[in-house]
């Protein structure tokens, strides 16, 4: 376990969050582009929604909005992924890369060509033909593409199968989903 002057340091991403529309049409999406795996439900319609000025506060919801459902998924060996559908008057357009803020999730692929035919299968549109990566990352056969959601969120698809490079002033190497 690593340390610091405060003692014990976070072990690595749980999960990452998204809001979605509709989140059985997502969790299938998911599903069927990237083999998103169920792990289970934290709220469905079976339940009271959470709500009120204590979830408000708490989570940084406007006035008024609810969760009406929630559910974890996994992808491959990977963090977690959060889905939220949120009933709301303010909820805006998801960030672009351009945008400040969370702007996209990278998926590790081993064959990016089987990847991109199940995403697209699924719905996925992508922005581009596969590219090459930017430095450090720019090692032979190396590959990735950006693709969008059905509900517009940006996902990008990488492969980088003979490992990075590092600067000499690197404190840690990327890491890597094991197969």
């Amino acid at each position: 376990m690593k340390e610091d002057q405060f003692g014990a340091l976070p072990r690595g991403i749980n999960h990452i969050g998204l809001t979605v529309p509709n989140l059985d049409q997502a969790a299938a999406f998911l599903k069927k582009a990237l083999g998103a795996e169920y792990v289970y439900d934290g709220l469905t319609l079976d339940d009271a929604p959470r709500k009120g000025r204590t979830v408000e506060h708490q989570l940084g919801l406007s006035d008024g909005s609810k969760i009406i459902k929630q559910r974890l998924l996994r992808i491959g060996n990977g963090a977690n992924l959060e889905l939220f559908e949120i009933v709301s008057d303010k909820q805006t357009q998801p960030a672009g890369l351009q945008d400040l803020g969370w702007n996209h999730i990278s998926i590790y692929v081993d064959h990016i060509e089987t990847a991109v035919a199940r995403a697209k299968a699924a719905g996925a549109q992508f922005l581009s033909e596969i590219h090459g990566n930017s430095k450090h990352e720019d090692t032979p056969e190396n590959a990735s593409v950006y693709f969008v959601t059905p509900w517009g969120s940006l996902v990008e698809l990488q492969s980088i199968p003979n490992g990075y490079y590092y600067p000499d002033d690197s404190e840690a190497e990327t890491w890597i989903p094991e197969r």
